[in-house]
Formats: C-alpha cells, structure tokens, sequence
C-alpha cells in the first residue's frame, strides 16, 4: 500500500476527534478549568514544535530547506497566539511559561522529540502529526463558540492559523514521505509512534482535568 494511504488511514483509526478528551469538547462538556489546564499542557508540545523541526532541516537536501525554514517560523510565530488563548481562560503568561506539564505530557512531548533522528523519520513524524490538525482545529472552534462563549480574536487566533498553515505543512513532509527511500515498515513504526504520543497528551489532560 502507498505509505500516505496507510498513514492516512492510521490517522483516521485512531484520530484524536475520537479521544474522550476531544469529544467531550466537543460536546460541551469541559468546563472552562478543563480547558485551562488542557491550555497548560498543550503548550508544552506547542513551544517544542520550532525545535522538532530544527533536525529535520539541519539534515535535509538544500531543495527543501527554505520552505521547511518558512514553516518553522510559523510555528514560532504560532506562539503567541496560543498564550493569547491561555490568557482567555485565566491562564497568565508567566505561569505558562514557568509551567513544565504534568509526566504524561512530558513523556509525550519527550517520545516525539526522539522520532526526529533523522530527515525522513522526522519528516514522517511531523507528516503523522500535522496531517489533522486543520480539521481538529476547525472542531475546537466550533465548540469553543458553541459551547463555551469564546470567539474573541485572542481564544481563536491559534486554531484560525491551523486551520489553513497545516494544510500547507503536511503537504511539506507528505512531498518528501513521497520521495523516500526509508523502509516502509520503518515508517508506519515511526508514524504509530507519533500517533500514539498525540494520544497520549490527551490521556494526559483527560485523566487531570476531567
């Protein structure tokens, strides 16, 4: 099978909409303290991503270095606004940022950042954890104005972005999964990794906050 159709169809069996945690939001069912700690714990992913990426570009072909260089500085630029997000439900920028997670999250922040070891790998996993977040995002902001009474520019901001720029990215690390002459096993253990350590932050903020 093409590896694309097959990480799609990981991605799709275990997508993260169908987590108790996703679901709950978006059926209005977390309360604005879910949301806040899951603002805590999502950071520490969210601040890690730019360095995720710096592997990746170090050992990638002189062809794809300046458009892996433009979607890095998104996703640096992408911080802000989700400390915009975080200050909507209460949550300051200092205690963001002095916050470190709880060790689930750390543990799944930690497990991405090892699949990054090489061009490919690293372009698999980002690829396995891109892939949905333009639909993800539009479900939280659908329950966030729904649910929750939040649609100012600060709450939304971060996921208005991500409904459009990782559209743009995964097509980035789908090109170069294309292209690859890594093992095809290798890569559906690599993309399994990436999804599974998705899950698990949300294991990680359901099990605290809800």
């Amino acid at each position: 099978m093409n590896i694309i159709k097959k990480i799609d169809e990981m991605i799709e069996e275990r997508s993260l909409l169908k987590h108790p945690f996703y679901q709950a939001w978006s059926d209005g069912k977390l309360t604005k303290e879910s949301l806040a700690g899951y603002s805590k714990e999502y950071f520490q992913l969210v601040k890690e991503v730019p360095s995720f990426m710096a592997p990746i570009i170090e050992k990638a072909p002189e062809s794809v270095v300046k458009e892996l260089v433009e979607n890095q500085q998104e996703e640096s630029d992408h911080i802000k606004p989700w400390i915009a997000f975080a200050g909507d439900l209460g949550i300051s920028e200092e205690e963001l940022l002095s916050y470190s997670g709880l060790p689930k999250t750390r543990r799944a922040v930690s497990d991405l950042n090892e699949l990054m070891d090489s061009f490919e790998n690293g372009a698999c996993a980002m690829y396995a954890f891109e892939k949905e977040i333009p639909k993800i995002s539009q479900t939280k902001l659908d329950g966030l104005s729904e649910f929750y009474g939040m649609t100012s520019d600060e709450a939304t901001e971060y996921f208005k972005l991500h409904t459009e720029a990782d559209i743009r990215h995964a097509a980035s690390w789908r090109n170069i999964l294309e292209k690859s002459s890594t093992d095809y096993d290798k890569l559906i253990e690599i993309a399994e990794k990436s999804i599974s350590a998705q899950n698990l932050l949300l294991d990680s903020c359901f099990d605290e906050y809800c």
